[in-house]
């Protein structure tokens, strides 16, 4: 996830007075200078399109606040936002970049649903495949300016993708006129119909599977390695049978806590020794840092269509739009919900690279231990969250999940199943100022919890602005020794927001042997650990229809995993007198699981042996593609760089009396047609902000927006010291 400038709003209300009505405002051009001693007046910008104003909302007779804000209607649909300044000259460059962004998201929008319906019906006549009645296409027009405001459709989709998509035949849907959306969730209220005997079997048979199950939690972190198992009592309560932790000594771990492996080794198995688990399974997750999170719209498909278009990439390289090779990842998708109204489908893809999931696989092997599951960190605190007793349904769902420390910070939203993650960028020396804030505050302190308050207040309002959800409480998860100080500085930024540190195990039956372990004042450093305990191999695939996100595992050979598992239960099943008919079918399906693993075994074996031969031709060949590539865009370039010299040379003259003192540039790329991608370094954030100003106003520069700024790695021996690294997209005027 990009580090971005955030520009952050105030209360996006309809704006009215104490009285109830909307308060008066005169439409007149004025003076800038003079605007803020007159609240009352409104500038235009962009032609009249745009209003930018001093919100007239009061309390106890006083403004509530005096930034400027912009107000536009778009779609006939009335758009507010502040600019977060109450300086008019910094406020006009803000709420002009975030007026033209929507507008040239709606055209995006545009673009995309025509492109899509050219491309679709371009497949139907190569292929003579009829993709959909003539109804269809009736309900898909009348639709298209439904999906504009309701982001049914993805921007990454691209007719390129459909291109690849040629050779699955899509199949017709009747009755489309009263199908509605399928999400996992609600399939009992969608599919009654369907709900048969066979089905009400696999339910029970998948339950019993999953309740047989015996898997331990495992969380390594830099800190602490913590363990645990639970299990249900017969009201289906929680009970945290097993559990220990222990501290790590920091003397011996390096910033990459896996490096020193056999010392991890060592203290898994005396932490297993310690909660007395012997079970060998073991769930475990890896940082968000180290994972690729994304939802996704693509056309619907249908389970088979989807596999066919995985197996062939097409899938991975136009949606996901991994950089490197496909090989390199390990990759878990899940649909959350298919929209047979739209013809659209959402997809959660997961991924992480081989090398970071093989680490911490490894470690738990040279431990004794089989590790079956490996999620991500955030989905296990939102497993941790969602099994967890709140005292009311209305403080569970209106609840965000907050990871704050040293390394993780992100904001997770979960609306309908569908994560909503918010990267939050703190520069290391602002870390460090988190992390050793007293309980008296200091300007610097201050200063840090201030901007870390305003991106999670951004990301607060833009998910609400979009899904008309309000999210009033934060549960915390934090190592941090000085928590409770931060949090009360958060509460004073954000007083309209809850912060609680998170209890994973309130409503938690807690033995007696377990109590002094559990006893501690921030047991939000238990979450993923009770997380992962939750987690379930499900042989069967039953969570797959009822949990959404919960049943993700990045473990290479998961599949393989699942069918020994599934022998298993299915032998244990049998012999315990099941007879008849449901025996015979079982049995058969014993069998039949027999030879898919002696076949995945002996695959395995080979993998193993060839495994260093592939990994040293995959390098070979990754190599010799991404140069073809390279070659392929040079002669391509080049053909289109002749047809345009004189207005990239001028452009680029322009580009280069636009930089301000303080800015420098490492890298120019220009794709011959009318994109500049220019990176550099600056000192502070309004020289980056300056140099997009300058350049909005060159003649041949259509718009100039900041796509990526990062703080630069700090080198002693650097002069790029304390600067920071970003990159501008300026998109040149047609000939």
């Amino acid at each position: 996830m990009n580090d971005k400038i955030k520009f952050f709003s105030d209360n996006q209300d309809n704006q009215k007075s104490e009285d109830g009505k909307k308060s008066d405002i005169n439409d007149t051009n004025l003076n800038p200078k003079d605007q803020f001693n007159d609240n009352h007046k409104v500038i235009h910008r962009k032609d009249g399109r745009l209003h930018v104003y001093v919100r007239q909302d009061k309390y106890k007779g006083e403004l509530k606040s005096r930034n400027w804000v912009g107000r536009a209607y778009i779609h006939g649909k009335q758009l507010v936002y502040s600019s977060g300044t109450p300086e008019l000259d910094d406020a006009i460059p803000v709420l002009d970049k975030w007026y033209d962004d929507k507008i040239r998201e709606i055209k995006e929008k545009e673009e995309n649903i025509k492109k899509t319906t050219e491309n679709l019906k371009k497949i139907e006549n190569d292929e003579g495949v009829k993709l959909f009645s003539d109804q269809e296409e009736k309900n898909q027009q009348i639709s298209q300016p439904k999906l504009e405001s309701d982001n049914q459709i993805q921007k990454g989709l691209t007719s390129s993708m459909l291109e690849k998509l040629k050779s699955f035949k899509f199949s017709k849907k009747k009755n489309n006129s009263n199908e509605e959306n399928i999400n996992p969730n609600n399939q009992n209220k969608t599919k009654k119909k369907g709900f048969s005997l066979k089905n009400i079997f696999k339910s029970k048979v998948s339950k019993l599977s999953v309740a047989g199950e015996e898997i331990a939690g495992l969380d390594i972190t830099k800190d602490s390695i913590k363990v645990s198992q639970v299990s249900q009592d017969k009201d289906e309560k929680w009970i945290l049978d097993k559990f220990s932790y222990r501290l790590l000594d920091q003397e011996k771990i390096s910033d990459n806590v896996l490096e020193n492996k056999d010392y991890i080794a060592e203290e898994i198995s005396l932490a297993l020794a310690n909660a007395k688990i012997t079970s060998k399974n073991i769930a475990m997750s890896i940082p968000v840092t180290s994972a690729i999170i994304k939802v996704v719209t693509s056309p619907l498909m249908q389970d088979e269509e989807l596999q066919k278009a995985i197996d062939t990439d097409s899938l991975w390289e136009n949606l996901v739009q991994l950089t490197d090779n496909l090989n390199d990842y390990s990759v878990f998708h899940q649909v959350i919900n298919r929209n047979s109204k739209t013809n659209t489908m959402e997809i959660l893809f997961v991924a992480s690279k081989l090398s970071d999931v093989n680490e911490y696989s490894n470690i738990v092997k040279k431990a004794g231990l089989n590790p079956v599951i490996i999620d991500v960190r955030c989905f296990t605190l939102k497993n941790a969250h969602d099994n967890t007793e709140f005292k009311s349904i209305v403080e569970k769902t209106s609840s965000a999940i907050l990871e704050l420390g040293p390394e993780e910070n992100y904001l997770m939203i979960i609306h309908n199943n569908i994560p909503v993650i918010t990267d939050v960028f703190l520069r290391q020396p602002e870390k460090e100022i988190l992390s050793s804030m007293g309980e008296q505050s200091n300007p610097e302190a201050e200063a840090v919890i201030r901007r870390y308050s305003m991106q999670i207040k951004q990301a607060l309002a833009d998910y609400e602005a979009k899904y008309e959800n309000k999210i009033s409480n934060i549960q915390v998860v934090s190592s941090m020794k000085n928590i409770s100080s931060v949090l009360n500085a958060f509460k004073k930024n954000l007083p309209t927001i809850g912060f609680y540190l998170f209890d994973p195990l309130q409503g938690v039956q807690i033995p007696s042997y377990n109590s002094e372990k559990t006893n501690i004042d921030n047991r939000s450093t238990f979450a993923s650990v009770i997380g992962l305990a939750y987690r379930k191999l499900d042989v069967f695939g039953y969570y797959k229809f009822v949990t959404a996100v919960k049943n993700i595992n990045l473990l290479p050979n998961r599949e393989t995993v699942r069918q020994k598992g599934r022998l298993k239960f299915l032998t244990g099943f049998a012999f315990k007198g099941i007879a008849g008919l449901v025996a015979g079918i079982y049995l058969l399906l014993i069998v039949t699981s027999y030879f898919q693993i002696k076949t995945n075994s002996e695959i395995l074996n080979e993998y193993d042996q060839v495994q260093v031969e592939y990994d040293q031709l995959n390098i070979k060949f990754s190599k010799l593609i991404k140069r073809k590539r390279e070659i392929d865009k040079s002669l391509e370039l080049g053909k289109l760089v002749n047809s345009n010299q004189v207005q990239s040379y001028r452009a680029l003259a322009q580009i280069a009396r636009s930089v301000p003192l303080r800015v420098n540039f490492t890298n120019l790329k220009f794709d011959g047609k009318n994109n500049i991608i220019i990176t550099g370094l600056a000192f502070a954030d309004q020289d980056i902000l300056n140099f997009i100003s300058n350049l909005n106003s060159k003649s041949l520069i259509a718009q100039a927006s900041l796509t990526n700024m990062k703080e630069e790695t700090q080198d002693q021996n650097s002069n790029s010291k304390n600067m920071k690294r970003f990159t501008i997209n300026s998109i040149l005027k047609d000939n």
